[in-house]
């Protein structure tokens, strides 16, 4: 989502000045790539990037080929094939071989529901979405493009008609919230991309500590949504936090107001006050938050645990498996910095399934796979 928020603001930018923009998407890979399918970069008529397709290897020939885009007006299918030997210097750029996919799409800024327009739809609500990206391999072959934008209880927005026929699809992406390129007609080899998209992470945090300040650093630069709240006035200010959403003070009791949770919301409590903490951890395992990070050493949340239960409050096998504490990667973390990169490493694992061990140690590609279906 970072990604795309970034292409949006860049794309509004190149408008307003009246730039045309093409519109690069990576919709399949075969064998091996840096970047996998629904990687994005927008490039304007004056060569500016914003994005990325690879590494930074495919970049300079897709620019070429997206300003032939703009210049014609039409989408184009671009194939990378770094296993072919004609290729070798660019197969060794990046580092794998594999073949790479990328469209190009002209963005007619007056077309209603086009690829932007699209895209924009994914910043007027916090739920996930599916985006439909039709293209062909075929040589000379029309290419249909972004054509699909789907979210539940909400209208269907479609560039084109004819991909109407892929709603049962995209409603199973959104039960098994697994992307897909399906294969829709061997005549012309067309395939649709059928891309799950996420809401961004919301980091929720209860603490305004000088500690804090390297999380919010961290977290903002992978474009998550920061909430801080602290009891303390002279902490929880603006001016300190510069890169949150939200920073405001706020008494235990109080703090969950006007704050959403869902299935991408984390809830961090290192406010270094053992009683705010506990209060709200107390409300916190009366909602359905997934994840409670709590820093400090297991004694401290084990002390929580018998003055929760003093005052009656039993907390279940299944409230327990949300409390990740302390809280964090073991990185050998010692510093702030560090605290927060063991913090954040161990909320992007958990958010993508993963158990942030090495890869050395991983069998099979470093990606999750797209299926490629019929």
């Amino acid at each position: 989502m970072k990604e795309i928020k970034e292409i949006l603001k860049a794309y509004s930018q190149a408008k307003s000045e009246g730039k045309k923009t093409a519109l690069a998407t990576v919709v399949k890979v075969e064998g091996s790539s840096y970047r996998q399918p629904g990687a994005r970069m927008l490039v304007t008529e004056e060569g500016q990037l914003t994005g990325a397709i690879s590494g930074g290897c495919l970049e300079g020939d897709a620019l070429r080929k997206a300003l032939l885009s703009i210049n014609q007006k039409q989408n184009k299918l671009i194939t990378y094939n770094t296993n072919n030997e004609d290729d070798i210097e660019l197969g060794l750029q990046l580092g794998c071989n594999g073949i790479v996919h990328i469209l190009f799409e002209y963005i007619e800024d007056e077309e209603p529901n086009n690829p932007i327009q699209l895209l924009q739809q994914l910043e007027l609500e916090r739920k996930e979405a599916v985006i439909v990206t039709v293209f062909s391999i075929k040589r000379n072959a029309q290419q249909i493009g972004t054509a699909l934008f789907f979210r539940k209880d909400s209208p269907v927005l479609s560039y084109k008609n004819d991909v109407l026929h892929l709603i049962s699809d995209v409603n199973e992406i959104l039960h098994t919230k697994t992307s897909i390129v399906k294969k829709l007609s061997e005549e012309n080899n067309s395939e649709a991309l059928i891309e799950y998209i996420k809401p961004p992470i919301s980091l929720v945090i209860a603490g305004a500590g000088n500690d804090v300040q390297p999380l919010v650093k961290m977290t903002s630069i992978l474009g998550w949504k920061i909430t801080i709240g602290d009891g303390r006035a002279t902490h929880a200010i603006e001016k300190r936090f510069p890169k949150a959403d939200i920073v405001q003070a706020v008494k235990p009791e109080q703090f969950l107001e006007n704050i959403v949770i869902d299935e991408q919301t984390y809830f961090v409590l290192m406010t270094h006050n053992y009683k705010y903490d506990l209060a709200i951890l107390k409300t916190l395992l009366k909602t359905n938050c997934c994840y409670i990070g709590i820093l400090g050493p297991k004694t401290k949340l084990n002390r929580m645990l018998d003055d929760l239960q003093n005052e009656g409050i039993k907390v279940s096998d299944e409230q327990l498996e949300r409390i990740y504490s302390p809280v964090g990667l073991d990185i050998g973390a010692e510093t702030s910095e560090e605290i927060a990169l063991s913090i954040v490493s161990e909320i992007k694992a958990f958010s993508a399934g993963k158990k942030g061990t090495f890869l050395r140690y991983k069998l099979g590609k470093i990606h999750d796979e797209i299926h490629y279906g019929e």
